[in-house]
């Protein structure tokens, strides 16, 4: 496998610079060619502490093989690494390029991972953070034309973000897995008419009694999986996702899924990250509370906010109060840690 740093190509791994992560990357690529079976990952800790997890060797080549045929991945393709080895979606992105024998380019993680890029790239996975702070940069933005196709997972991607990444010339997908999946199993392609998400290769999908996911991928040793996420499928091979059974509201008997309700307000809270959660209440067993990334509003301006809210949701949904949290803890890849 060859590896690009910066346009310089080395055959030593290593001799790859301190700065760029080599550390992690040498730590893992020593981890992949030896004599194990598995290597170690980590869940991303968004329900919990992160776990440590086996990941079998076979089933990350699997998992590469299924990406790379459907993104077109080959000995002659440039992949981007600008995520950790230490987490799934980095470790996954250099076994793409060692299954395909295509080159990596690697950069330092960072929050704009673009900077210093200066040639094409087939292939590239960033969280939606770094997407955001690449498109906030003008000089760091211009660099999208280099890339041609972008998954982005880790956290969810806004509405606000899909719209902004429809003036961009690459094709985008949010992408649906976990650690325990070897990375995704599914990809939902940005600003298309669809919403949801479509497996990849011969991934199936059901449902348990909790309307949950249930996955099944015969290219993987554990070949099904059950999660705790609620969709609506649309035959065996698609689905939309309508929220975590773990962040269900029952409300007065009523269910609420606060990722529905948090898609609605999309635009109305500018600037400020939220979520909406769920709290107990004497009246009702639970309420709807939203909570904002930010110092606490005046009254005006909060009573601002709740008259908009009713206009976009149903009266079920409307939160009963709004809280302030001067920053969320959030995981590895950006996603928000909800409390209550």
């Amino acid at each position: 496998m060859e590896i690009v740093l910066n346009d310089n190509r080395y055959s030593d791994i290593g001799k790859i610079p301190e700065s760029l992560g080599g550390p992690d990357l040498v730590s893992f690529l020593t981890e992949w060619f030896d004599d194990r079976e598995y290597v170690i990952g980590h869940t991303s800790g968004s329900t919990g502490a992160p776990k440590e997890i086996r990941l079998l060797k076979s089933d990350m080549e699997a998992s590469a093989r299924l990406t790379n045929e459907f993104f077109g991945i080959n000995a002659d393709s440039v992949l981007l690494l600008c995520l950790s080895p230490n987490y799934i979606a980095g470790k996954m992105m250099i076994v793409r390029a060692i299954v395909a024998g295509a080159n990596l380019l690697v950069v330092r993680p960072s929050s704009s991972p673009l900077k210093e890029i200066e040639r094409p790239i087939d292939f590239a996975a960033m969280v939606p953070m770094q997407v955001q702070e690449t498109l906030a940069d003008p000089m760091s933005r211009n660099k999208f034309f280099f890339v041609k196709q972008l998954i982005i997972g880790g956290a969810a991607v806004s509405p606000a973000l899909e719209s902004a990444l429809s003036e961009m010339p690459m094709r985008c997908f949010a992408t649906y897995g976990m650690t325990e999946t070897v990375s995704h199993i599914a990809l939902r392609e940005l600003n298309t008419d669809y919403a949801g998400y479509t497996a990849l290769g011969d991934v199936t999908f059901s449902q348990d009694d909790r309307m949950c996911l249930c996955i099944h991928a015969p290219h993987l040793s554990n070949a099904c999986f059950v999660t705790n996420d609620i969709v609506r499928l649309s035959g065996k091979k698609r689905f939309e996702w309508l929220g975590r059974y773990d962040n269900v509201i029952n409300s007065g008997g009523i269910k609420l899924f606060p990722e529905e309700i948090e898609a609605r307000l999309s635009g109305s809270i500018p600037d400020r990250r939220y979520y909406v959660t769920g709290v107990a209440d004497e009246r009702l067993g639970q309420k709807a509370v939203l909570v904002i990334e930010d110092e606490h509003w005046d009254e005006l301006r909060i009573a601002s906010l709740m008259q908009t809210m009713k206009l976009l949701l149903s009266p079920y949904q409307v939160p009963k109060e709004i809280r302030f949290v001067s920053h969320f803890q959030e995981t590895y890849s950006g996603k928000i840690i909800r409390k209550d």
